[in-house]
């Protein structure tokens, strides 16, 4: 009777590809709720003529971008712009607020700026500790804005900051962004769905 022959190693693509999708499926099942709240938390600032902040460092700010740029200018169908502004791309206001108050202060003293009660302050972290985004949102609850905590599993100190926190269950970096872009996906389209509902025909 011939050996049967190992089973042939896993390629990194194969790798990759389960280890998202079990993060999705578990994000699937516990994230429901949150997102839902984080949607109704979203909807009233923008039907209350606020707007959302969002921050994050590295891939995080890449998102937040992200997320501004879907709802001002449009994600899945015409209609009028969605107030919401990412404080990662202005160059001159991060070096400045790096070099003379120090890079922790980044996202604080914008949100300090450009924060009004009844507006958002949505920061990305999938850590949970990111320094900046920590200090944004110590800000943003003082200044009377709705605080929101995008992260990973590991989030304690970013909990007692945030309204409401969406923790992704995984603590690999790769596998908390997917799922973080996806979200705003979804909060988009649903921003962006409830909002012509409001619209009169």
């Amino acid at each position: 009777m011939p050996t049967p022959l190992p089973p042939l190693p896993e390629t990194r693509f194969e790798i990759g590809f389960a280890a998202h999708l079990a993060v999705a499926a578990r994000s699937a099942a516990l994230l429901g709720p949150p997102m839902a709240a984080v949607t109704a938390a979203c909807l009233r600032a923008l039907r209350g003529g606020g707007k959302l902040l969002l921050f994050g460092n590295g891939g995080s700010a890449a998102d937040a971008q992200h997320i501004a740029s879907e709802l001002t200018i449009g994600f899945g169908r015409r209609r009028g712009g969605i107030a919401a502004l990412a404080l990662t791309t202005d160059a001159s206001a991060l070096t400045a607020a790096g070099n003379d108050l120090g890079f922790e202060q980044v996202f604080a003293r914008q949100v300090e700026a450009l924060g009004r009660p009844g507006d958002v302050a949505l920061g990305l972290t999938t850590s949970g500790r990111s320094p900046n985004v920590l200090a944004a949102l110590r800000t943003a609850r003082r200044a009377g804005l709705a605080t929101i905590g995008w992260t990973g599993e590991a989030a304690a100190e970013l909990r007692s900051l945030c309204d409401h926190v969406v923790a992704v269950p995984s603590c690999e970096t790769p596998r908390i962004q997917e799922v973080h872009l996806l979200l705003g996906h979804i909060l988009c389209g649903e921003i962006e769905q409830e909002l012509d509902d409001d619209r009169p025909r």
